[in-house]
């Protein structure tokens, strides 16, 4: 599915074909229910046999098909509540971050990231681990404290930062409940001031990767690995903050917009050439406005701990020809470590190589396997709504057996299980 064949508020119409929004993901659920209260979602998941939360579907993996039911959360009541006493925002799990985010700012605050879209709902990126950039910037679930989930049982449960289950139950992919509402950590407003630079040259981006990658509140790199370096580097400076200059390193100021993309229309990108502007029309590439993509794509992306991020540079750089054959654009970026358990981030600070195909699985599907062949020996995780090939990764997780502690605690009957999640990640799986 397209994002034209998306509804308004980008999750799929009930009676659209279950597709992802870039059509190369068609889900067997049997239908899509969209309720509009919390009551009558709870009704649904307790007579349900086998249900499951769709986000988004900004996701190139199976990760939240089902063989049952689909359920969207994105018409329920919307919520916005701001609470300065403790600094924190309770928000809809159906609303996504670019609609959530001016009405943020408009009561003076802000989150610490966004991704590099703003069109994914808040549940189903919280769910995944999904982030942004920056080596002081955890993923968007590291800022949550609590949230509410309809369960199995059909009832609705609170979890909140302390309880015993927390850090398990953030980052979930969908497996423990429906999640309705979510607090985040909030702080207040700020400006960011972007500004690119072309052409830093692969030498002198590996010799000072980490000071890079650290000028500034984000950085990312994109390359084709056609050339000898990184043809972009955007810079996401929050104002305040000391002044970046990266012409030291050979990388030149861009003399106009940029899209990572090359031939891409630079007018769906946010707002370059240090123009100060609110975090949210900044952090993320995209304006929400906009189509992102044409759709014709896939995605993959791997997490490596960033002790390792010069070696698994150079170890995608060893099979360059073949990447670049089926490759629009690759992104570099920048994760800080966190505590919940299911994230691509966990315990260790990362740098995530992202890879943005083209729509020809039968191609992409043999580089995908050489890429995770020279990846390996630096520990990658793979982003769960990417392409990835199949493999136990539940077992790259430390806390892995205790996960699956709580889906047989949460989910006795597997109302919520799916093959993606019960094969690929809980153990036991296939191998």
């Amino acid at each position: 599915m397209t994002h034209d064949d998306a509804s308004t508020d980008g999750a799929p119409d009930a009676d659209a074909p279950l597709r992802n929004w870039a059509g190369n993901v068609s889900f067997t659920a049997s239908r899509l229910r969209r309720p509009t209260s919390v009551v009558e979602l709870q009704t649904i998941v307790a007579n349900a046999s086998r249900i499951k939360a769709l986000g988004s579907a900004h996701s190139f993996s199976t990760v939240a098909d089902s063989v049952g039911e689909l359920v969207s959360v994105a018409d329920l009541p919307r919520v916005v509540t701001v609470d300065p006493s403790t600094s924190t925002v309770t928000v809809s799990g159906g609303l996504r971050w670019g609609e959530l985010a001016p009405e943020l700012h408009a009561a003076g605050y802000a989150v610490h990231t966004m991704g590099s879209l703003p069109h994914i709902s808040v549940a189903g990126s919280i769910a995944t681990g999904t982030h942004g950039s920056g080596d002081r910037n955890g993923c968007l679930a590291s800022a949550v404290t609590s949230f509410e989930m309809v369960v199995p049982s059909g009832d609705v449960v609170r979890i909140s930062l302390g309880d015993k289950d927390f850090d398990g139950s953030v980052v979930a992919l969908g497996r423990l409940g429906i999640v309705t509402s979510v607090t985040l950590d909030v702080q207040p407003t700020y400006d960011v001031a972007q500004v690119v630079y072309d052409a830093l040259p692969w030498d002198a981006a590996l010799e000072n990767l980490g000071d890079i990658m650290g000028a500034a509140m984000s950085v990312s790199l994109f390359t084709t690995w056609q050339g000898h370096g990184f043809e972009q580097v955007w810079v996401k400076q929050r104002i305040g903050d000391p002044a970046v200059d990266l012409t030291s390193t050979g990388a030149v100021p861009a003399d106009g917009p940029r899209h990572p993309v090359p031939g891409a229309p630079v007018s769906h990108c946010t707002e370059q050439g240090g123009v100060a502007g609110p975090w949210f029309e900044r952090v993320p590439h995209f304006r929400l406005e906009f189509t992102p993509s044409s759709g014709e794509e896939l995605q993959t992306e791997y997490l490596v701990p960033r002790v390792h991020g010069v070696d698994a540079l150079r170890a995608v750089a060893s099979m360059h020809e073949q990447v670049a054959s089926v490759l629009l654009i690759s992104e570099i970026r920048s994760v800080a470590r966190d505590d919940r358990w299911l994230s691509p981030a966990y315990d260790r600070d990362s740098l995530a190589l992202h890879f943005t195909w083209i729509a020809d699985t039968d191609r992409v599907l043999p580089v995908v396997r050489e890429l995770e062949r020279v990846l390996a020996p630096y520990d990658p995780r793979p982003h769960w709504g990417k392409v990835f090939t199949p493999s136990h990764v539940g077992a790259r997780y430390p806390r892995i057996e205790q996960f699956a502690d709580l889906v047989a605690r949460y989910d006795p009957r597997g109302v919520l299980g799916n093959e993606f999640v019960d094969h690929c990640v809980l153990p036991g799986g296939d191998r």
